[in-house]
């Protein structure tokens, strides 16, 4: 379905001859520069760095503060963190996941993107479906439907000697879809966490389209100071388009402990907005004329050899 999610029962990558052009659909202002289109659509985008407990009930109702507080700010969309709703880690993902869209998180995301008429990105919870459970980011519209949601494809097993060893798989089922969807003129494309190391998935949202990419995130204190802004650069640097990050705020040990540093990188793979370890939200104005400029600049994407190479999905 396309709403915008590409599916596939199995997901594998490779290089191949294919080529495919973006398109440049929607309503907006437009100009011819290099006989490329360069829009000027904006829209104002809310990042919220929530700390995150053990009290499931508080966390969905700061969750809440904080995007009536982004709405006040007129923001048209809003960002929650990974796990918003209860700590992260393998011992909580159990005990805390819900059904979607009939879980509490939910409906409370539901009712407050409806309350207020905004857009709503949540974060990602713990989803139940049958006996799996899943890393799952849901999607809201400003009607308090939900527009679709995508699950956690790539799983966080890393063993790093002496510093950090973590096994999502030992919980967790990966989803196997992308999950695009379009919000006033622009289309965003849905990754978690260590779904960012991947460019090819980066690049496959790219070739659908995709101006932007948002990550609900929860970098650790071992790859967070040397990977965080790297990663986020990179994908945005590659891809020429806007890439967000939106972390939980640090806590405390025992357990797990976030990076923090929610950040958003333009298409230049300059940082626009990156904020500390503590409790914050960001508020900024998105333009896509800068999107279509540095890819007019730039043409990468119409440079690229694809009678040898290109990403593709293989089904």
């Amino acid at each position: 379905m396309y709403v915008g999610a590409a599916h596939t029962a199995n997901l594998q990558i490779i290089c191949c001859i294919r080529a495919y052009l973006n398109s440049t659909s929607g309503l907006c202002q437009v100009r011819k520069i290099n006989k490329r289109i360069i829009r000027s659509i904006a829209f104002r985008l809310a990042l919220v760095q929530l700390a995150v407990s053990d009290d499931k009930v508080r966390n969905i109702t700061r969750a809440i503060d904080y995007i009536e507080r982004a709405k006040k700010n007129r923001a048209d969309i809003v960002v929650l963190p990974e796990c918003f709703n209860s700590s992260y880690g393998i011992s909580h993902f159990e005990k805390n996941a819900e059904e979607i869209p009939g879980g509490q998180t939910s409906i409370a995301l539901s009712d407050v993107a409806k309350k207020n008429n905004i857009y709503v990105i949540g974060g990602t919870i713990p989803e139940r479906e049958d006996d799996k459970l899943y890393n799952t980011c849901t999607i809201w519209a400003p009607d308090g439907k939900m527009i679709g949601k995508y699950r956690k494809m790539h799983l966080f097993d890393i063993d790093i000697k002496g510093k950090i060893t973590f096994r999502e798989s030992d919980s967790l089922s990966p989803g196997n879809s992308l999950f695009i969807f379009e919000m006033m003129g622009c289309k965003i494309g849905i990754g978690i966490c260590y779904d960012i190391r991947f460019e090819e998935m980066a690049k496959l949202y790219r070739n659908q389209g995709c101006q932007m990419l948002i990550y609900p995130a929860a970098f650790n204190m071992t790859t967070g100071p040397l990977h965080w802004s790297l990663l986020q650069r990179s994908r945005a640097n590659d891809n020429q388009l806007y890439v967000a990050c939106v972390s939980p705020a640090r806590g405390s040990p025992p357990g797990y402990i976030a990076w923090g540093h929610t950040q958003l990188t333009n298409p230049w793979g300059e940082i626009l907005h990156e904020l500390d370890s503590a409790e914050d939200m960001i508020v900024c104005d998105i333009d896509l004329k800068t999107v279509d400029e540095v890819r007019a600049q730039i043409p990468i994407f119409y440079q690229r050899r694809t009678d040898l190479y290109d990403t593709v999905w293989v089904k």
